[in-house]
């Protein structure tokens, strides 16, 4: 491992250099089947051809120009997204942690507009909405918090399914309630679909916007385009990231009704959002996911990959949650030492939360590579029943 780079991750040590689909190959030659897709974001998975070519091309005619002017690329994206989605317009950025950044600053702005006093944003306990530092103020874990203090005032934290405290909360300072549909980093917990329904309701009856933070969750991931299309609620502002460039990295802020239109000249700004490479990489992604069947197959893929953990009835399994290829397998062991025997296995996967075993395969993973994941899977569970049942 390198000396050069700040010690932030918990790095494994391997150095990949090959990927096809949903499979890796590190420098030695080790084949891994990859669950992860780079924490949800190779949506089309490693070297997919559209993607390839897209960027290829590309890359040899235009990669930036800057937001003065316009590409073809950021043009045909723009549409696309609010076409496919129904929003008014959209913000291009980078990554999700701008795309919140984005969102908060609409919120905030919005909220001004109709009070001063307007400004409070509520989020829910356990949500995560990024790490800069009005993004870990918006998020709802005290644990991203140590040492980073002071954070900008006007976040509020109210516990997630609880309606009666929800309605409680939204009170005549409160500007927007932020969200995610299914809380990712706080270990791949679904809110109830009642429960996002009255968020909306509340929100729509007391003029409050709502932002469905659709960062990890959208983009086809649960196998809709937008997650909180998909539990019956329409949100006023969505920010998308990770798998929306399928590797490259892009974000976006999509906007309707009064909320599209807050953001004015100067207000808001990217110098690298919305780049031709980036947007051109997104459209391969979204003409991908506009295939006829790819979402449904998205959402077939999720069943057949948590139908045979639930059917192992593993003693070290409390519960299976997710949506479509996202997906959390609470465990009663620590979940690091599962993913490290999975690794030494050859399969990639993920932690999330206290208790949770983190799968976000690539979107286009073959049934084959599924069962054969699995397989590592039950071989590590198996082995560190072992360990536990040894100490």
């Amino acid at each position: 491992m390198s000396d050069f780079f700040m010690d932030t991750y918990k790095r494994t040590g391997l150095v990949f250099v090959r990927g096809s689909g949903a499979r890796l190959w590190d420098e030695r030659g080790g084949e891994y089947v990859d669950f992860t897709a780079g924490i949800g974001v190779n949506s089309l998975g490693h070297a997919h051809p559209a993607l390839v070519a897209a960027i290829t091309a590309q890359a040899g005619r235009l990669i930036h120009i800057s937001n003065y002017y316009q590409s073809r690329e950021a043009l045909s994206l723009a549409e696309k997204l609010c076409t496919a989605t129904g929003f008014d317009r959209v913000f291009l950025c980078n990554s999700g942690a701008e795309a919140n950044e984005g969102a908060i600053k609409i919120a905030r702005k919005w909220g001004a507009s109709k009070s001063p006093s307007r400004t409070t944003i509520v989020t829910l306990e356990g949500s995560f909405h990024g790490r800069t530092i009005a993004t870990l103020a918006a998020t709802g874990q005290p644990k991203f918090h140590v040492n980073f203090g002071p954070f900008p005032a006007g976040f509020s934290y109210v516990k997630a399914n609880d309606k009666a405290a929800l309605a409680k909360a939204l009170g005549s300072e409160v500007c927007a309630l932020m969200l995610e549909p299914i809380q990712g980093e706080g270990g791949v917990v679904p809110l109830d679909e009642g429960y996002l329904r009255e968020a909306a309701r509340l929100c729509a009856e007391r003029d409050i916007l709502l932002i469905a933070d659709e960062v990890q969750c959208g983009v086809g991931r649960t196998g809709a385009l937008l997650t909180s299309a998909q539990m019956g609620v329409k949100a006023d502002v969505v920010p998308l990231a990770k798998g929306l460039g399928g590797g490259v990295p892009i974000g976006a802020v999509l906007a309707r009704g009064s909320a599209a239109e807050v953001l004015g000249r100067g207000d808001h700004g990217s110098t690298f959002g919305g780049n031709p490479l980036a947007a051109a990489a997104a459209v391969a992604v979204l003409d991908a996911l506009a295939a006829p069947g790819f979402l449904d197959s998205v959402a077939a893929k999720g069943a057949r990959l948590m139908g045979a953990v639930r059917s192992w009835k593993h003693p070290i399994v409390k519960e299976v949650r997710g949506k479509g290829l996202m997906i959390g397998i609470a465990v009663n062991v620590k979940p690091d030492r599962i993913k490290e025997l999975c690794l030494e296995r050859g399969l990639l996967v993920l932690t999330a939360g206290e208790d949770a075993v983190r799968l976000l395969p690539p979107l286009v993973i073959p049934d084959s590579d599924i069962d054969a994941g699995l397989g590592l899977m039950r071989e590590a569970f198996d082995a560190v029943l072992a360990e536990s049942r040894a100490s």
